[in-house]
């Protein structure tokens, strides 16, 4: 069952961000699906992948989450 994963990225700032992050995720789940909110710098990623592997394939399209406060 996919799980949903919320990320905070204080880079993404676009829609063409949102594309790139989209990319990312479905290149490890192609039925991945990525909801954003823009003005607050998150992302969540409904998948079967882990949280970890979605992040680093967030990380390699150059977004790196923002540290746990």
């Amino acid at each position: 069952m996919p799980t949903p994963h919320t990320f905070t990225l204080p880079d993404m700032s676009c829609g063409g961000c949102v594309q790139s992050i989209t990319r990312a995720a479905q290149s490890l789940d192609p039925a991945a699906t990525v909801q954003a909110d823009l003005p607050q710098h998150q992302v969540t990623v409904t998948s079967n992948q882990s949280r970890e592997a979605l992040a680093r394939a967030i990380a390699d399209a150059g977004f790196d989450e923002a540290p746990a406060a």
